[in-house]
């Protein structure tokens, strides 16, 4: 298992916007030290000719044709906005 100190899990933390209190942090530190254990333990895998999976089971995936389009539904859109004019939505200037 790594070994995480507890600067390391509180600059962690802050990182992720997460609160912890200073007495929650060695349990943190060392629940980072087992999720990098495990991170660890599977770089052991042998994984040399397995294909990549989009899933567990056999599939493909839906393909459609690559065709810009302009959705066909511009003025649906547009009815929903607070104020849209000539096709756009009009929004407050924000620069001077």
């Amino acid at each position: 298992m790594s070994e995480i100190d507890t600067a390391t899990a509180a600059r962690v933390a802050q990182l992720a916007r997460i609160r912890v209190d200073d007495d929650a942090l060695p349990a943190l530190a060392e629940e980072f030290g087992a999720i990098l254990g495990f991170i660890e333990q599977l770089q052991e895998v042998d994984v040399e000719g397995v294909e990549p999976m989009v899933s567990v089971t056999p599939m493909r995936l839906k393909r459609r044709a690559d065709e810009v389009t302009d959705g066909g539904m511009a003025d649906t859109v547009l009815s929903n906005a607070p104020d849209a004019r000539e096709g756009f939505f009009a929004v407050p200037k924000v620069v001077e």
